[in-house]
């Protein structure tokens, strides 16, 4: 919340120990966040083994990005529904189905770039 006697450095400063503390929520209770972010260790720990270029490691950090945060909007997403409604709902259920697409198509995305960047350098590797 707000506070009035906060100037603008004091304001950010709060905001960011409250977002600071979303995140780590996040990664300590929410075992899709933590399942998440364990492949996206491997693939940075991967990046370096490869030595990937820039633009690579620009595509992998945008879409390990991309997918935290939409594991971050779905699980905020399922927690103000179960709060709104926290017995079964037709409705309520088909919003959480919604909600989790997102990470779903985050996941296939990032999986797709992380075939382009490694498939050839295993296939190199291999050959």
């Amino acid at each position: 919340m707000k506070n009035p006697n906060d100037g603008f450095i004091r304001g950010r400063l709060r905001s960011m120990k409250f977002a600071l503390r979303g995140m780590w929520l996040l990664l300590t209770t929410e075992d899709s966040i933590k399942a998440q972010s364990f492949f996206a260790l491997i693939a940075i720990i991967a990046g370096f083994y490869f030595n990937i270029s820039s633009f690579e490691w620009m595509a992998q950090l945008l879409v390990i990005g991309l997918v935290l945060v939409a594991e971050a909007v779905n699980t905020a997403v399922e927690e103000v529904a179960d709060f709104i409604h926290p017995d079964y709902h037709k409705k309520i259920g088909l919003i959480k189905d919604i909600a989790a697409g997102a990470p779903a198509i985050a996941a296939l995305i990032s999986l797709a770039i992380a075939a382009i960047i490694y498939l050839p350098k295993i296939t190199e590797l291999l050959a």
